[in-house]
């Protein structure tokens, strides 16, 4: 571990904006907001990318718990700011352009400080971790991501089979239903195999599906005991917008990418191509390296701080939040990204 490694303290910054536009009221409440989608954007397209590796550090990294305790604490930042946030919306005076502001704050860092880190904590074996992968996915009402990203996006990524791969020429728009909806289907069906297999039945409380639907209801019965109607439409309103943000991250990390299918009928192994890559410094920083995302599929068990730059994978032309700016913009999206989509991938 050295100082460089202090940077991802940098990650905080976006949750402390929050609750800084919380408190503060008026324009401030979309500070989260500009932060993550102006003023990150802006930073990555002006300065330099630096592909850099940082191999002669990583054997200290793999061990240390400094860098599971830059996790661990985004678990009492996110349940505060969703807290801090009902009981603003909940007050009479407050106003609907602070309460619209503070929604998309919130909601956004739900996605980046709630899912993106369960995501993180969720391949790890150690029970805890898995825990609190889930306890960061309940705000988000996401609970079934635990499953279906560890049992089936990372099994069937870049196949049509996988719900979480974008496929070329499809909008963002109509991917945030279908990766949505098959997602919970997937997750669904990902589930009954396993008791099937274990001879359980499907309608126990041995189904997580059942646990977590369980969990998502008590979480928002608890929350419209404390603040009424308007917090449970607030409670929904943030989680739905956290989701969102989950699936824009997942439509640019492999859009357009398809592995081939081999003389076994079956698909190539997932290899470094299969995954858009961004080395932009603030987007690494601010997801924990999830923007490293071709060497997480090469072996998703690899801690977020040894995850290393491949060269061999495609590029984002800028980091993962500018990347969804773009995004939203499906004719500018296709003019920069399709011409980047090996040819040989849309065979199949």
């Amino acid at each position: 571990m050295g100082k460089a490694d202090f940077k991802y303290f940098f990650a905080y910054l976006g949750p402390f904006l929050v609750y800084l536009g919380i408190y503060m009221g008026g324009l401030y409440t979309y500070a989260g907001l500009a932060f993550a989608f102006m003023f990150v954007p802006l930073v990555e397209w002006i300065l330099p990318v630096r592909a850099a590796n940082d191999v002669p550090q990583i054997s200290g990294r793999s061990v240390h718990s400094f860098f599971d305790w830059l996790l661990y604490l985004n678990l009492p930042i996110v349940y505060g700011m969703v807290i801090f946030y009902l009981f603003a919306i909940v007050e009479s005076n407050v106003s609907s352009f602070d309460v619209l502001g503070m929604t998309l704050s919130v909601g956004i860092f739900i996605g980046a400080s709630g899912i993106n880190v369960a995501h993180e904590l969720g391949h790890r074996t150690s029970i805890l971790d898995q825990w609190l992968a889930k306890l960061l996915l309940l705000p988000a009402l996401y609970q079934h991501f635990y499953i279906e990203h560890n049992r089936g996006h990372h099994r069937y990524v870049a196949t049509p089979d996988d719900p979480a791969t974008a496929r070329y020429g499809e909008t963002i728009y109509h991917f945030w239903w279908r990766s949505t909806w098959r997602g919970l289907t997937s997750a669904w069906h990902l589930e009954v195999q396993r008791l099937k297999k274990s001879q359980i039945g499907v309608l126990t409380l041995s189904n997580q599906m059942i646990q977590f639907g369980a969990m998502q209801i008590a979480y928002l019965g608890c929350l419209t005991l404390f603040f009424g109607w308007q917090g449970l439409l607030g409670a929904i309103a943030v989680a739905v917008i956290g989701f969102i943000m989950l699936e824009s991250i997942n439509y640019i990390e492999h859009y357009g990418l398809l592995r081939q299918v081999n003389d076994l009928g079956g698909y190539e192994k997932v290899s470094m191509k299969h995954s858009w890559n961004s080395n932009h410094d603030m987007g690494r920083i601010l997801l924990y390296e999830l923007t490293r995302h071709a060497d997480h599929h090469y072996k998703a068990s690899t801690k977020y701080q040894l995850l290393q730059h491949i060269d061999e994978s495609p590029q984002l032309p800028t980091g993962y939040p500018g990347c969804i700016v773009l995004a939203m913009v499906p004719p500018l999206w296709f003019k920069v990204m399709n011409r980047r989509v090996p040819a040989h991938m849309l065979q199949l």
